[in-house]
Formats: structure tokens, sequence, C-alpha cells
């Protein structure tokens, strides 16, 4: 899996993700219907981990790192941008980690809905619905903000 995008066609999908990565993609109904499982079985409660294979080879070495990082927090908990930082060993790049999370072509699987800002709001996400789908992902895993 190269990436996901909710209430969009397949064709957009594929048009989006191939000229967001610059290659070319492949529908794989088999595949697909197991990412679709395992999304329905996250949002109905019955899934607190993926198992899915990813590809992340079309991002940086700094973006995989962050992602890699972020797949590590576990439902219903939460981790600040700063927190993500220190945890890949690079303090001082709290904007640098918000704007790879940003670029995380799989939102939900790699649940970067888990990542705030060190004042407790929400920060950014680049998931379909934005900040009003980071919010209710959260609260479906359990965590209030306040």
């Amino acid at each position: 899996m190269v990436a996901i995008d909710f209430g969009i066609d397949k064709e957009t999908f594929i048009h989006r993700t191939e000229r967001q990565f610059n290659f070319s993609i492949y529908y794989a109904p088999n595949e697909t219907a197991a990412a679709i499982l395992q999304v329905q079985e996250y949002l109905e409660g019955q899934r607190t981990r993926f198992d899915l294979p990813t590809d992340l080879s079309v991002l940086t070495d700094f973006q995989r790192q962050v992602l890699n990082a972020t797949q590590q927090i576990p439902r219903g908990r939460i981790a600040t941008y700063m927190d993500i930082a220190l945890k890949i060993g690079k303090p001082k790049a709290v904007r640098a980690v918000g704007q790879a999370l940003g670029r995380n072509p799989i939102p939900i699987v790699i649940p970067c809905h888990r990542v705030i800002a060190s004042d407790g709001s929400l920060g950014g996400y680049s998931g379909g619905g934005g900040l009003e789908t980071k919010g209710k992902l959260l609260k479906l895993e359990g965590v209030s903000l306040i």
C-alpha cells in the first residue's frame, strides 16, 4: 500500500496518487479489500493495529523516520510533534515533523491523527476532512482533549 484516501472515486484516487508520487500505480482488488476491511474494523473499534504491507519508498529518509515513529503510537494515546522529534533524535525539527506528517500518504493506517501540538491543540491533519476528522478519530479512540 502506498496511499489511502476517502470520499473519492477510484480513477480520481489513481490520478492523484500517480501525480503526487510520479509513478504508475495499479488497482489490486484483493489487497484493496483487505485494507478496506481493516479500516472498517478500526472505525468499529475492533482493530487497534493494522496488518497491511506499506511502501514508503517514495518519501525521504526523514519522512519515513517520522512516520515509523508515529506508527508506534498506540490507539487511544497521543504524542506531540516535539515527542516525535525527540524520538527520532532531531529535537530541533519540530516543524519538519509536522511537514512530514502532512505528507503521510496513508492516514489512519499510519496514525498521524495521534500527533498534536504541545499546547494541546490538534495542530494539523492531512487526511480527508481536515481537523474535524482528526478530532473525530481521536474521540473514537477515547482521547479527550481539553
